[in-house]
Formats: C-alpha cells, structure tokens, sequence
C-alpha cells in the first residue's frame, strides 16, 4: 500500500496518479501499486512536480513494514533512527539548562 500526501498537486499529476490511487481527501492519494508501477509513479511524481511538498508512506519488508519518503518543501521529513522510520517535525533548539538555575 502507498499513501502520498501532497500539497496543491498540478492537474496533470493528479490526473496520472487517479489511475492507480483513490483520492479520499484533496491531496491525499491511497492505493496499492506492484513494485515496477511504484518506482516509475515516484520517479514521475518527483521529476514533474518541482517545488510541490511531498509525503509519500509505502510499504516496506521491515520490522514496521512501511518506509518514509519526503520531497519538496515539507515541514516534516520521513526519517530512519536505529532502523524504524519516524517523522521528525520542525523544532526549535532549546538552550542548555544550566547546572543550579533551575
């Protein structure tokens, strides 16, 4: 299974990606694709839509089953910590708390 959430997706691609995805939210495309129909889709999806941001969760054969894909601006990136993929969001740094001020 392939889920992909975008941001203002260009008529052409929304059109190329309801081939093979149900879209049960604006920008949100789910569907079920064999590998080769997967890799060419992704390759299309990332060639043609230069500055549109990207979230794009397949199924992988890890222990969580699933991978994390980012493209574009996106405020939150699919990322691997000791094997599992999470999805960091945009933080800010704190400062050091410093011994004896608390």
């Amino acid at each position: 299974m392939t889920v992909i959430v975008s941001h203002d997706t260009p008529d052409a691609i929304r059109g190329m990606l309801k081939r093979w995805f149900i879209e049960p939210r604006p920008n949100v495309f789910v569907g079920t694709l064999n590998r080769r129909t997967h890799e060419k889709t992704i390759e299309y999806i990332k060639r043609n839509a230069v500055g549109i941001g990207l979230l794009i969760v397949s199924s992988y054969p890890n222990c969580q089953g699933y991978k994390i894909e980012t493209s574009g601006p996106t405020d939150r990136k699919g990322i691997e910590v000791a094997g599992l993929w999470l999805v960091a969001e945009k933080w800010e740094e704190s400062e050091p708390v410093k011994p004896g001020t608390r």
